[in-house]
């Protein structure tokens, strides 16, 4: 009997996968004692389910862990993400969920600095910062002073640092001879593929310069299709007439095939010629679109049958950074493991004041990166994502709305942290994202658009009347900065204090920044012609159009506190809610009126930002990023000078200028820069908000045996409701075996025992 007892305990253990592996069998002299007293009463059953679960709770292992157990000891990062990358290619990814994974695997040949700022950049693989020469027309060489008009082109020249070597891949694996093992597999090898795992052999190879021009001639190869080749044609000599020449010609043709531009000097040392004098490069070249490519990925991918099984670089890159993608099965989970051939890379030693005293300097030198794997897991609902948060199951997360109270409270002197938070020693970082969201006007509109009087006062009276300080409330959780211009914080040029308002919408009082009244907008706004917001020509309130995506259900509330901000003037707003690609013709075309828009920093320099509002980039006439077609013959002659100058006061004097025509003119209602709330456990460290830079995760360091110690504190599970449950079952069940046993035991008959006796 005990040997049955020990058996049915481990059956039962082992329709819990996680539970069975902890949880020893019980004793033969407890399955004794258990067999005697409790199997002939029928109440086995709920005796074995109990020693089960005070088994299970003695081993201190938290139920509900979803990771392996021997994880509990590495430095393991757990994250979620919402939403399935699109690209992992660097020459097609351009979104920050598609960056959150290629930036950890691709280098560029520049970085940003993790914690210095203003944001400044740094060598990555590059040995240093490029040198930059200048050339006149004649190709003489000019100084580093030389103005920009006298500047034809500009030579950028890198050099990258030996040594430094590939993941292992098997686009690598060689056979004695010296031939690719794996580039020329025929269609039943093909067939028996299922991932890049599958291949038996790996290998690697040096990073050198030449994998770096490979990668430039993939952003201008047309059927590569990257989203910065119309901006690159602009700027690097010989990209268009490259796309032109390679346009009809297969991938193995493109090594092969000269840029007039970009050309390897030798093994580590390359050169990229661009037009004029453009400072802001140096800003793409810490991109991942400018990261190297090793041309035996792109011919290893490039087998027919393999993006049928989603063998290509959108799933599988290649790449010198710190980590590598392990698996990718994005309906879970992806995850990144520490690059075996990650060159040496060490934690910067200084940064900006006061981070010395945040522990930001503690591991100074060390050799990056601290973590040996990065577990992804999709959540696409915020609520289980908040939960195992705080069960410390991941390590990191973001608020949504339906948790921000539980997180986080506002003061008189800002926001803080909730006591359940912090008694987890739960970290809040906070931070102004490099982004602006506006209201735009179609300048080109018959109403709204044009350089009058009228138009621009009704613009100014609509600025004023929406309140983005409500909106920021309401919609944000108070998670926004009312935007006072184009530029956002963090980027020069952005300005603090009355000096930087916008003197048109705001008023500087008692040391901050006041809204004007509705007053003066309803002035402002019979000054345009419209007294009460009535149409002279029709006598009825003036009709204004806004175009959006907002077509759901959920975005009703959004679209009535649009109508009413507009109503403050008398003003009827028409909602006309169509599909992004709908939206996106009518926006070509210059067929909207009013709309909302964003735009995230590419790299910060207010340039990335004037350029929306720069003439030549408008929309309808130059299929440009200047949605709303503004044109201001002096704003785009301060752009052009601007542009091509270092920052300094000669600069922000420019600058100033420039804000002040775009805050007059109206063609955006500057609404506001998010401000991201950020949450981290106790147990992760070296944690600085940085907007620029993508490649963070190499700076983390997680300490596994205080994480692992605190998730056992948090999830220990509550045994009393079994216990009274248990009671219950026994009272339950105790009546009806006595009546049964008094049934079954009953003396027999006398007849019938007497001929029981005989028949013995």
């Amino acid at each position: 009997m005990p040997a049955a007892l020990t058996i049915e305990v481990q059956v039962l253990l082992y329709k819990h996968d996680k539970i069975s592996r902890k949880v020893s069998t019980t004793t033969p002299a407890m399955s004794s004692l258990l067999s005697i007293k409790f199997r002939r009463a029928g109440i086995l059953p709920c005796v074995l389910f109990f020693v089960v679960v005070l088994l299970v709770a003695c081993t201190g292992s938290p139920w509900n862990d979803p990771y392996p157990e021997q994880d509990d000891k590495q430095a393991v990062l757990y994250m979620s993400f919402a939403e399935r990358p699109k690209h992992l290619d660097p020459a097609v990814a351009y979104s920050e969920n598609e960056y959150a994974f290629i930036a950890q695997i691709y280098e560029p040949p520049l970085q940003y600095h993790y914690l210095k700022r203003p944001y400044e950049l740094t060598p990555l693989t590059a040995a240093r910062l490029p040198e930059i020469i200048y050339y006149d027309k004649e190709s003489q060489k000019l100084g580093p002073d030389a103005e920009a008009k006298d500047i034809a082109y500009s030579d950028y020249l890198l050099e990258i640092k030996p040594g430094i070597r590939f993941q292992p891949h098997p686009a690598f694996a060689q056979d004695k001879a010296g031939n690719y093992r794996y580039h020329r597999l025929d269609k039943a090898e093909v067939d028996a593929l299922a991932t890049v795992s599958d291949f038996a052999e790996t290998a690697t190879r040096e990073l050198t310069a030449e994998d770096y021009v490979y990668q430039i001639k993939r952003l201008a190869y047309p059927k590569t299709q990257s989203p910065i080749a119309e901006i690159m044609k602009g700027y690097i000599i010989g990209f268009d007439d490259f796309a032109k020449q390679s346009a009809d010609k297969p991938k193995d043709a493109l090594r092969a095939l000269p840029m007039t531009g970009v050309e390897a000097l030798d093994r580590y040392h390359y050169r990229i010629r661009i037009k004029g004098k453009y400072p802001q490069f140096s800003y793409w070249l810490a991109m991942p679109f400018f990261a190297p490519m090793p041309w035996e990925a792109d011919a290893f991918y490039d087998q027919p049958g393999f993006s049928d099984k989603n063998i290509t670089l959108d799933w599988y890159p290649v790449g010198t950074g710190p980590y590598y993608l392990a698996e990718n099965n994005p309906n879970r989970r992806m995850m990144m493991f520490k690059n075996p051939n990650f060159h040496l890379e060490a934690y910067p030693a200084e940064g900006e004041v006061g981070d010395a005293e945040k522990g930001l300097l503690q591991d100074a030198g060390k050799a990056l990166p601290f973590i040996e794997k990065v577990v992804v897991t999709l959540e696409k609902e915020t609520i289980p994502n908040w939960s195992k948060f705080l069960q410390g199951y991941y390590d990191s997360s973001g608020i949504a709305s339906d948790s921000f109270d539980q997180a986080v409270q506002f003061t008189g002197g800002g926001v803080i942290l909730t006591e359940s938070l912090k008694e987890k020693d739960i970290r809040l970082h906070t931070s102004v994202e490099t982004s602006i969201f506006y209201m735009g006007f179609n300048m080109l509109d018959a109403t709204v658009g044009g350089d009058s009087e009228k138009a621009r006062k009704l613009r100014q009276a609509i600025a004023i009347a929406i309140d983005y300080e409500e909106f920021i409330a309401i919609f944000r959780n108070e998670r926004g900065v009312p935007a006072q211009g184009a530029i956002p914080p963090g980027i020069f040029g952005n300005e603090e204090g009355e000096a930087g308002i916008n003197s048109y919408v705001y008023d500087w009082m008692n040391g901050k920044p006041q809204r004007k009244s509705i007053d003066t907008a309803r002035k402002l706004i019979a000054e345009a012609g419209y007294p009460n917001g009535v149409d002279p020509k029709t006598g009825e309130p003036l009709i204004l159009y806004f175009d959006t995506t907002a077509t759901s259900v959920d975005d009703k509330p959004l679209m009535n506190w649009y109508r009413k901000q507009f109503q403050k003037l008398g003003l009827q707003l028409v909602i006309r809610a169509t599909d992004y690609n709908r939206f996106q013709q009518k926006m070509s075309a210059g067929n909207a009126q009013i709309f909302v828009w964003g735009w995230n920093a590419d790299y910060p320099d207010p340039e990335n930002f004037f350029s929306l509002l720069y003439g030549f980039n408008g929309k309808v006439k130059h299929s440009g990023e200047n949605a709303g077609n503004y044109q201001n013959a002096e704003f785009d002659r301060l752009f052009e000078q601007m542009r091509n100058m270092e920052n300094g006061e000669p600069r922000l004097q420019i600058i100033r200028q420039m804000q002040e025509i775009v805050r007059r003119d109206v063609p955006w209602v500057f609404g506001f820069h998010p401000k991201t709330f950020s949450l981290y456990h106790g147990w992760a460290s070296n944690l600085k908000p940085n907007l620029m830079a993508n490649n963070r995760l190499k700076y983390i360091r997680i300490d596994p045996i205080k994480r692992a110690e605190l998730r056992r504190q948090w999830n220990r599970p509550v045994l009393w409701p079994l216990a009274v449950a248990g009671a219950l079952c026994v009272l339950l069940f105790a009546p009806a075996v006595s009546a049964y046993r008094r049934r079954t035991h009953r003396p027999l008959p006398e007849a019938l025992a007497i001929q029981t006796e005989v028949s013995r």
